[in-house]
C-alpha cells in the first residue's frame, strides 16, 4: 500500500513549491508533484517561473542592458570604449547556469524540509485522491487529506500566427534565439511583450510591437502608461495600436504578417516574430469529472478569499485562480494555504500586492489607479514627483520617468502608488509597506 500523505501539491512552480515547503515546515507530511523534465528527462522543480518565465527573462534582461550601457550610455560619463559586441549563445548560457542553480535550489529546499518530490502528471480525483502518471504513461492512485492545485499558467496560442517554434515563436522560444533577428515582431505590447522587445531591441534588433487594444498599457495608471509610452518610442521600440493581426505566414525564411488598423490592411516582414499575447491557466486535464471542483469559461478555479475550492479541503492556488498572473501573488497564497491547513488564520491583503514591468525604466505599481478611483467614486487627492527634478536620479543618468501617488482625500490614507523610473520594484517595496501599516501619504 503507497504511503498517505498530509498535503499533496500539484506543480512545483512558486506558488506551489512554496506551499510544500510551507506545509513540511508545519509538521505536515507533505509531496509535491511536477511533471517538468529537462532534456536529459530530469526533474526540473520552479515551474515556468524560473524556467521559461520571470527569472530567465529577466537574466536576459540583465545581460542586455549591460550591453546597451557599454554601447550607448557610458560616454555621458567620460568613460570610452573600444567597439563592444555582443555573444548570443554565452549570454543564452548564463541565462540557463542562472535556472540550474535556482531550480536546484528548490530540490535542496524540497530535501531539507522533507518535502517529497513526485515526477509526473497529478490529476485531481474525488475522494482525496490525486492520479500520478510518469512520463511512461503509467499511472497510480496517492492518498491524502487535503490538496493543493497549483499548475501555473502557459501561453495563450491564437489561430493567425502558429507557433512553428523556429521563426514564429512563444514566449518561451524568445528566450533561447542563438543570434540577434535583424528585424523583430512581437504581437501584444503587454508585459512579456515589452521586455522580451527590449532584450532584443537592446542587442541591435529593429523591434515592431502589435498590439490590438486601442490603449497602451490599460491595466497600469493612465498617467504612467503615456510616460512608458513616450520613453519607450524613445529608446526605438515601434508600439503600434489597435493593430489586430490576420495573418502570419513563413515564406522563404521570413515571417509575413498581415494585421488591421484604422489605415486598413497592412503588411510587414519580419526575420523573427514572438507570439505574446496572454497566458492562460494550465487546468486543462488537471481535474476528473467528479473530483467537484469547478472552473469558469476562461479556465480559472473557483475559490474563496481563502482560496478554498467548492469541494472541501482542496485548494487551488496561483495563476488557476483570480487575480493577477504574478509568482509573487502565488507564494502568498501558498503560504496562506499550508498555514491554514495546519489550523492558521493566515490570510492575504490582496491590495498591497506589487506589479512590477522589467523594462528600463522599470514600471511598478500597487493599490489603485486614478481611473479605478474615478470609477469607484471615490474622493482622492494627486501627487507626482518627476525623476528629473532628483538630484540622486540626475547623478546617475537615469532621469526619465516619474513617481505617482494617490491618498484619500479626507484621511490622507495612501490608496496606490505608480511608478516608472529607476529602481521602481524597489521603491514600491516601500509603498507596500506602509499600506500594509495604514500609513498617510505624509508619513
Amino acid at each position: 500500500m503507497s504511503e498517505k500523505y498530509d498535503v499533496v501539491v500539484i506543480g512545483s512552480g512558486p506558488a506551489g513549491y512554496v506551499a510544500a515547503i510551507r506545509a513540511a515546515q508545519l509538521g505536515l507530511n507533505t509531496a509535491c508533484v511536477e511533471k517538468w523534465v529537462d532534456s536529459d528527462g530530469k526533474q526540473r522543480l520552479g515551474g515556468t517561473c524560473l524556467n521559461v518565465g520571470c527569472i530567465p527573462s529577466k537574466a536576459l534582461l540583465d545581460s542586455s542592458y549591460k550591453f546597451h550601457e557599454a554601447t550607448e550610455r557610458l560616454a555621458v560619463h567620460g568613460i570610452k570604449v573600444g567597439k563592444a559586441s555582443i555573444d548570443i549563445p554565452e549570454m543564452i548560457a548564463r541565462k540557463e547556469k542562472i535556472v540550474g542553480q535556482l531550480t536546484g535550489g528548490i530540490a535542496g529546499l524540497f530535501k531539507a524540509n522533507k518535502v517529497t518530490s513526485l515526477q509526473g502528471t497529478g490529476k485531481v480525483l474525488a475522494r482525496h485522491q490525486v492520479e500520478l502518471t510518469d512520463a511512461e504513461g503509467n499511472s497510480s492512485v496517492i492518498e491524502t487529506e487535503n490538496i493543493i492545485i497549483a499548475t501555473g499558467s502557459v501561453p495563450i496560442d491564437i489561430p493567425p500566427a502558429p507557433v512553428d517554434g523556429e521563426l514564429i515563436v512563444d514566449s518561451t522560444g524568445a528566450l533561447e534565439f542563438t543570434d540577434v533577428p535583424k528585424r523583430l515582431g512581437v504581437i501584444g505590447a503587454g508585459v512579456i511583450g515589452l521586455e522580451l522587445g527590449s532584450v532584443w531591441n537592446r542587442c541591435g534588433s529593429e523591434v515592431v510591437l502589435l498590439e490590438a487594444l486601442d490603449d497602451f498599457l490599460p491595466m497600469m495608471d493612465v498617467q504612467i502608461a503615456k510616460e512608458a509610452a513616450k520613453i519607450f518610442k524613445k529608446q526605438g521600440l515601434d508600439i503600434r495600436l489597435g493593430a489586430r493581426v490576420t495573418h502570419a505566414e513563413v515564406k522563404k525564411g521570413k515571417v509575413e504578417v498581415s494585421y488591421s488598423n484604422g489605415d486598413g490592411e497592412q503588411k510587414e516582414v519580419f526575420d523573427k516574430l514572438i507570439v505574446c499575447v496572454g497566458r492562460k491557466p494550465q487546468t486543462e486535464n488537471v481535474l476528473a469529472a467528479d473530483s467537484g471542483v469547478s472552473i469558469d469559461e476562461r479556465g480559472f478555479i473557483y475559490v474563496n478569499d481563502h482560496c478554498e475550492t467548492e469541494a472541501p479541503h482542496i485548494y487551488a492556488i496561483g495563476d488557476i485562480v483570480r487575480g493577477p498572473m504574478l509568482a509573487h501573488k502565488g507564494s502568498e497564497e501558498g503560504v496562506m494555504v499550508a498555514e491554514r491547513i495546519a489550523g492558521k488564520k493566515a490570510q492575504i491583503n490582496y491590495d498591497t500586492i506589487p506589479n512590477v514591468i522589467y523594462t528600463h525604466p522599470e514600471i511598478a505599481s500597487v493599490g489603485q489607479t486614478e481611473q479605478e478611483l474615478k470609477e469607484d467614486g471615490v474622493a482622492y487627492k494627486t501627487g507626482t514627483f518627476p525623476f528629473v527634478a532628483s538630484g540622486r536620479a540626475l547623478a546617475a543618468n537615469e532621469s526619465d520617468g516619474m513617481v505617482k501617488m494617490l491618498a484619500d482625500e479626507e484621511t490622507d490614507r495612501i490608496l496606490g502608488c505608480h511608478i516608472i523610473g529607476p529602481s521602481a520594484a524597489d521603491l514600491v517595496q516601500q509603498i507596500v509597506i506602509a499600506m500594509e501599516f495604514g500609513a498617510s501619504s505624509e508619513d
